[in-house]
């Protein structure tokens, strides 16, 4: 596992550097969100920075930016925070219709962690595991089962060690990186010449991270993921072992009890105007305000939601235009009456519509279960269809109720779980990373590192922060 601690590739920016913002600024109201704003007019016209978007990216960079005295204004177009995480109840759990799990090694996660003393919760051991095999779902113990997809994915990664030689510099090898981008993770699992017993071990993963299909996600993420995961199958599985024992809420909170931002929720964005010495962000209700500088802390998928003036930079449009998350990302809360037990179920590529299921936590009346689905065919809310695709999986559950988010169809997120395509991370990048104007962008979906998880969400509020700072 990577914990030396990650290093930044140096960028060019496009800024004029911002004129210094005085001693002190004003201090702003509440450290919790304060109601949407119903009125036309403007509470303060007048800000340092305008913020789009309360999820960890944009809420890294307004801990930043108050921290360096800035005026600073959230605008979160949800009437909650969180962005794509979101802490919730249900059979009298806390858990996570999003984001959901995080790795302590993980540098910047693990240091807001620590900033907070905030104790993490490791996920129960899973007693039972049915894996797909040509003669259909077969069980497994958990050691022999994941211990031969690890031994499949050894070799599929074999050589990230030298083409993502340092994983947090994603192209300190671009050499390497021209060919291998242009794979699938069809294309990867043809090379291997798998036989049919070990495709099918692991070809429902990479269906599942790629968004539905092997031929839609390319092989460079996983292996960059893996990389950055310690090149080893144990690194790997470690990504899905620990939550926040207070949920992800909790570190959101304690970062803006910290900073205390100005935060209007209900606000989503219309468009954003950059004049070239202020801009000025209008939301969907009329309001607008100006500001010295503005943190576009929005999924990229949803960028094209905006209206921006000068347009998006090219790396930015394309990056929109293709998008980066996951289009049919449906993630699943199953409430099953006790029987099955603490058991995991992965389905075949082109298998079940619920390729993955993994156990949470006991309840008064039995068993939480998690699940995912890319599938646009399955009903995620019709206990039928669910029943019947977690049976195609080995496992009879008699379940009591759903808790699912479409996270595709959410308007503000417009997909869930970031997997970039193929040339995607050689032809976009370091551009998305840079600033335009006035505007620095900040999302989960283009961090040089963990691109899908928290922690690469905070990587990117840091970046956009010093940006809007004018530091870089």
């Amino acid at each position: 596992m990577h914990t030396t601690g990650p290093t930044s590739r140096p960028r060019p920016t496009r800024r004029t550097l911002l004129k210094a913002a005085g001693a002190a600024a004003v201090a702003t109201p509440a450290l919790t969100p304060v109601a949407s704003a119903a009125t036309r007019v403007a509470e303060a016209a007048d800000w340092d920075v305008v913020v789009i978007g309360a999820g960890f990216a944009g809420i890294t960079a307004a801990r930043e930016l108050r921290a360096r005295g800035k005026r600073v204004l959230v605008l979160e177009a949800r009437d909650r925070i969180g962005g794509r995480t979101w802490t919730d109840t249900y059979g009298g759990r806390l858990i996570e219709r999003g984001g959901t799990w995080v790795e302590p090694t993980q540098p910047y996660l693990g240091a807001e962690l620590t900033r907070y003393s905030l104790a993490l919760e490791e996920d129960e051991p899973i007693s039972t595991t049915w894996l797909p095999t040509p003669s259909g779902p077969r069980q497994f113990t958990p050691e022999d089962g994941f211990g031969r997809i690890g031994t499949i994915f050894d070799r599929m990664f074999d050589g990230s060690r030298t083409y993502f030689e340092r994983p947090f510099q994603p192209l300190h090898r671009s050499d390497l990186l021209q060919n291998l981008d242009k794979l699938t993770l069809r294309d990867r699992l043809t090379e291997l010449a798998l036989t049919p017993e070990e495709e099918l071990l692991v070809n429902g993963q990479t269906a599942v991270y790629a968004g539905g299909s092997s031929t839609t996600g390319a092989f460079t993420m996983f292996a960059h993921w893996w990389a950055l995961a310690g090149h080893t199958n144990q690194g790997w599985n470690d990504t899905m072992r620990w939550r926040i024992a207070k949920g992800t809420k909790a570190l959101l909170q304690a970062m803006i009890n910290e900073a205390k931002p100005t935060i209007k929720l209900s606000s989503p964005v219309a468009s954003v105007n950059d004049t070239g010495s202020i801009a000025y962000v209008t939301t969907t209700a009329g309001t607008r305000y100006s500001a010295k500088a503005v943190v576009v802390a929005m999924p990229v998928n949803a960028l094209s939601t905006v209206k921006f003036t000068p347009s998006l930079p090219a790396a930015l449009t394309t990056a929109t235009t293709q998008g980066i998350a996951v289009a049919n990302a449906v993630k699943l809360w199953i409430h099953a009456r006790k029987g099955a037990g603490r058991v995991y179920g992965q389905g075949a590529e082109g298998g079940s519509p619920i390729p993955m299921l993994l156990p949470f936590k006991e309840t008064s009346e039995g068993m939480l279960y998690v699940a995912f689905s890319t599938d646009p065919r399955l009903d995620p809310t019709s206990v039928t269809q669910v029943k019947k695709a977690v049976q195609q999986l080995g496992v009879n559950l008699d379940i009591i109720g759903l808790k699912v988010h479409d996270w595709g169809r959410d308007p503000y997120a417009r997909g869930g779980w970031a997997f970039r395509k193929p040339r995607q991370l050689t032809t976009l990048y370091p551009d998305v990373t840079f600033t335009s104007g006035r505007l620095s962008f900040a999302s989960g979906d283009i961090a040089n590192g963990w691109s899908g998880y928290i922690d690469g969400a905070i990587e990117s509020g840091l970046r956009a922060a010093r940006q809007a700072a004018g530091e870089e």
